[in-house]
This record gives C-alpha cells, structure tokens and sequence, in this order.
C-alpha cells in the first residue's frame, strides 16, 4: 500500500495549476497538483478545485494500492496534494486526468460539518457563509471576473495616459452633497466632549475637526487632474444609506477618471470607449466562467414566467454592448418619451413622471435602455435642482452639464459631468447649496490659478460586474458585503 508520504520527494515537485494542466497539448509526464476536495466517487474518483479554473481536474487513485485510512480522510472540502501521471481522460467531458502515485491530504474537513457539499446552495445561504463561498463554481467564477474587469480597468487607463491617483479614505468633505456619511472619530463614545452650546466639540478629535469615510475621490482628483491632465481613482468608499435593496452596499469600489480639458462629448466618448474595453476584455478572457453562469442563468430562467424572460443570453447581451453604439439622449427628451409612454400613462410605474423637473428612478432608466431604445443609453443636460454642486452650468440656467450611463438590468452604472470651471458661477452654486465657501477653499483655489474646463465621472465597480455577471444581487459579487446589520466576516 502506498503510505501517506509514499515519495517525499514528489512532494518538492512544483506544484502546476489546473488551469495550465487542462491548456496543455502534451501529457505523459509527472505533475503535482494541489487544492481542494469537490467530490469523491467510488474510492477511486477525486474531483479537485484550486480556484485557478472553474473545472476541476480528476484525480484517479488504485484503491487497492492505498492506504484505506488516508483515502477515508479524502472528503468533501478536504486539501490535497496529489502526484500522478497526466494521461488523456478515459472519461467524457474532460481533457485530462491524473493517474495517482502518491496523495498528501494537507487539510482535513469534518465530514459531517462541513457545510458546501455537493448540492445546489441558494445564494442567500452562501452569504452567511462567506468565508467559504468562494470555494463554490459560482462565487469562484465571479471573482475570477471581478479580477478581470478589474484588471482591465487598470490597463486601460495606462494605456490611455492616465495616471492612477489614490485619493483619501478619510475626507472632512462630503463630494456627494448627500449627508449620508459614516463619522470618523477617536472619541471615546462615552465621554464626548461638547462645546458650550452643547454641541460635539471636534476640535478635541484626533483630526482637530469632524472627518467621515469618503463617498468619492471625485474633488481630489480633480486637484490632480488640474496638474497631471489625465488621472483616475480606484478604491474604497462608503454610503451610510439605510438601504437593503439589490443594487446597494455600504462599502463598495469607485473607478473615478478626471480629465483636463475635455468637455462633456468628450465625457461620453471616455465613457462609452472605456466601458466597451473592459466588456471585450472579460469576453476574450473569461470565456469558461460567463459560459457557467450563462448556463445557470438560463436554469434559473426556467421557472420565470415567460415575459419576465432575457431575451438574450448572458454572452449576447455583452457582446450587444459591444456591437451598438450607446444612444444620446438630453433629459428633456427622455421626459417626453417617459411620459408618453404606456407605463406611464396606464399608471404601472410606481413614481409617475408628470412633468419636466422628475428625478428620474431605476424603473424609468430600465424602460428607456430595455424597452424603448433596447441597448445602452447616455442622459446628458439635467435639471440643475437634482444635481450636484459641482456640475457645470448651462447657458439656459435651467440645466447642468450632467451624464448617466444607463445599462439593461442595472440601469444607471456611470454618472459624470463636465466640471463647473468658472469660480463666479461656482460660489453661486454652493451659496444655493448651502456650502460655506470656507470648508472648501482648496477646491475653489483651482478655479482662481489656471482654471480650464473638465470632465469626469465615477463607476461603481460593483455595478459593472453585476452586468458582466449577470447576477441580481450586489451582495454576491463583492467577497464580504457590508449593508444594514452586516459587517460579519
């Protein structure tokens, strides 16, 4: 019987990953392959993961020829090393297979607890166990995309000239206008000071005032792009907004480009351009992971009824994005076409468009991308009320220079505008805001040395992979999500 360390030294070999393994063109020689148990069939069949792919590789053991207490320890879940021969699979479905000569088990699982066994688990369970989520094919593939999108983002703005900028975490400014912030502080929470009108004296904190985790890098990148000409950020911010829907988180990762000199044309082309790349890149890149969760989407599909159907598979839908140019469509227009619309006036949306001034919701940015127009769509010139501060103004001083990227199933997954550049124009805006010129005279300071005219926008990462995934919850493709009453893991 072969022991448990039968060769010691087939053990030092490299270990190869399973995705190289199942790319080769030749086999007939030794490998090492490690990771974790998915199956064990007939004391004789090992399905091994080691997240490289989504397909496992089979491990084939002589079942007479080892040791029976080891094999008992090869259970769902279980890490192993195992070193064979790499030989053609004898069975369907699969390229490869591994004629074992030596098992190491370097983990063991307790069988009976052991929570992913081989079954179909809800996505809402997975959740409560989301340090080992990853190990299922779906959260797997997602993460493997998520690295990709990510990935892509990164090369595309180095290969457009941008330069990558890291913005703070922690700001005493709020870029959104949204008052909906997680406090930073050092206090001891039950001895806070206060002033003499009873308010928290901040000026005791840590940052001598009071400070939150950022909503966005926006304002700071724009300082940079005011030198740098292109920049772009990519990291963590956080919305303190007491919401538990499908598309929401609390902490969540924000691309952010800013660029000098470019209008708000030119915002839309970035946009469209940028957003086409990473969807290509995914698309040459991920091939066996959107293959998987295509598939499971259609099985999911199955028990919809007929009209609440995709009428495209996960593969098309991406390479629609690809193969349409995305509509262009002013604000005004989009409040004719809403309101005219038989959604509307058979009062089946849930927030009526009456007129011109209407904040428009998710429901009314689906309509427009999947039922009207039926591809991608870009908003442009909104109401100046529903925007932020910073947006530049128009010469009807009605609308603002604004832009949403509107997507099937997601709705709004970019918004961007062309900066307000003109310092007269820009205190007038923060005055109706009720923005004290003081707390932000660093901003103001680029408008007063060399201001010019430029544009930006931020995309919730988030967003983009729920897209390219084609899942329905936000919560599945982040690693650990952080909503309402949820900071475990």
């Amino acid at each position: 019987m072969l022991p448990l360390h039968n060769n010691i030294n087939a053990f030092k070999m490299k270990r190869t990953k399973i995705a190289d393994l199942l790319a080769e063109e030749k086999h007939g020689y030794e490998v090492v392959v490690k990771g974790w148990v998915r199956t064990f069939r007939s004391n004789r069949f090992i399905a091994i993961n080691d997240g490289s792919t989504i397909n496992n590789i089979q491990a084939v053991v002589d079942f007479d020829n080892t040791d029976e207490a080891l094999l008992k320890r090869v259970t769902t879940g279980a890490c192993v090393s195992v070193t064979g021969e790499l030989v053609e699979s004898l069975g369907k479905g699969q390229k490869y297979e591994i004629q074992v000569s030596a098992i190491e088990v370097l983990g063991d699982a307790d069988a009976e607890k052991y929570p992913l066994q081989p079954k179909k688990h809800s996505l809402e369970f997975l959740r409560e166990i989301a340090h080992l989520r990853p190990r299922t094919n779906t959260i797997s593939a997602i993460m493997r995309i998520r690295h990709n999108v990510t990935y892509a983002i990164h090369k595309y703005f180095n290969d457009n000239g941008f330069y990558y900028i890291n913005t703070p975490i922690i700001t005493g400014s709020d870029a959104e206008g949204a008052g909906e912030m997680f406090t930073v502080t050092n206090f001891d929470l039950n001895n806070i000071p206060k002033d003499e009108n009873g308010a928290i004296n901040y000026k005791d904190d840590f940052f001598g005032k009071q400070t939150n985790l950022t909503v966005s890098g926006q304002l700071e990148a724009e300082l940079a792009a005011m030198a740098l000409g292109q920049v772009y950020t990519f990291g963590p911010t956080f919305r303190a907004e007491n919401s538990n829907t499908t598309r929401h988180l609390a902490e969540f990762w924000m691309i952010e480009p800013e660029v000098a000199f470019a209008d708000l044309d030119e915002n839309m082309d970035l946009a469209e351009s940028f957003l086409k790349y990473v969807i290509k890149h995914v698309l040459d890149n991920c091939q066996d992971d959107l293959a998987f969760l295509e598939a499971r989407l259609l099985d999911e599909e199955k028990s919809k009824p007929q009209a609440e159907r995709s009428e495209m598979k996960l593969t098309e839908k991406l390479q629609f994005v690809l193969d349409n140019n995305f509509v262009r469509l002013s604000y005004t227009e989009a409040i004719e076409i809403l309101k005219r619309s038989k959604p509307n006036q058979k009062k089946k949306f849930q927030y009526l468009i009456d007129g011109w001034g209407a904040d428009l919701q998710s429901e009314h940015e689906r309509f427009l991308v999947e039922k009207h127009f039926k591809c991608p769509v870009i908003l442009f010139d909104y109401p100046k009320e529903i925007k932020a501060f910073y947006m530049r103004q128009n010469d009807d001083g009605k609308t603002v220079r604004a832009m949403d990227v509107l997507f099937p199933g997601i709705g709004e997954i970019i918004g961007g505008s062309q900066r307000e550049e003109r310092l007269d124009v820009l205190k007038e805006k923060m005055k109706d805001f009720n923005i004290p010129e003081e707390e932000m005279w660093w901003y103001m300071d680029t408008r007063r040395f060399g201001t010019a005219p430029h544009s930006g926008f931020g995309l919730g990462l988030e967003r983009l992979v729920l897209f390219v995934t084609g899942m329905g919850n936000i919560r599945d493709v982040i690693p650990f999500p952080r909503t309402p009453d949820n900071a475990e893991f």
